[in-house]
């Protein structure tokens, strides 16, 4: 239970900030998720949300099959690009969250290439095959073109939300 609310706290001071985590000045989480309702999409708040949207729907687009590519194994590509883009747009502006979501999502592509994570499927320790499942194990161009369909798309309605 220790490990798990430290994590807890790390993602809120992540989002929310230190003085929320730690149930501080700002009243803690209960604040935190009214104030994103009045200062809108770009708090960290709503950005935490967003983030836990995106994990969900990356799991349903992984556990629900339809028998078709373009949602069974790419719309979960495109959301885990995504939410590289959301973490790092929790802290930086817009553009910048963007490119280096993609230089993420390149350099983690690019790393199968060398093979670690094909031979750490076939480890024995449960951990590590996991690990190679989230790593990935394949090099494909069509996953970077799913990446940057995922963070183009939230890049867009980031931008399009900030201009209303």
């Amino acid at each position: 239970m220790l490990q798990s609310t430290t994590a807890v706290v790390l993602l809120q001071e992540l989002f929310l900030g230190p003085a929320t985590a730690a149930g501080g000045a700002q009243g803690g989480a209960l604040q935190a998720s009214y104030s994103w309702f009045v200062s809108g999409w770009g708090s960290r708040a709503s950005w935490f949300f967003c983030l836990v949207a995106i994990v969900v729907l990356g799991l349903l687009s992984r556990a629900i099959h339809t028998g078709l590519a373009i949602f069974d194994k790419y719309g979960g590509d495109a959301l885990y690009a995504a939410m590289i883009y959301v973490i790092l747009r929790s802290r930086w502006r817009a553009s910048a969250a963007a490119v280096y979501a993609m230089v993420a999502m390149t350099a983690l592509e690019f790393f199968q290439l060398t093979m670690i994570p094909l031979h750490m499927l076939a480890s024995e320790h449960l951990i590590v095959r996991t690990c190679a499942r989230l790593l990935g194990t394949t090099f494909s161009f069509v996953d970077l073109f799913t990446y940057a369909v995922g963070i183009g798309g939230i890049y867009l309605a980031d931008r399009m939300y900030v201009q209303r």
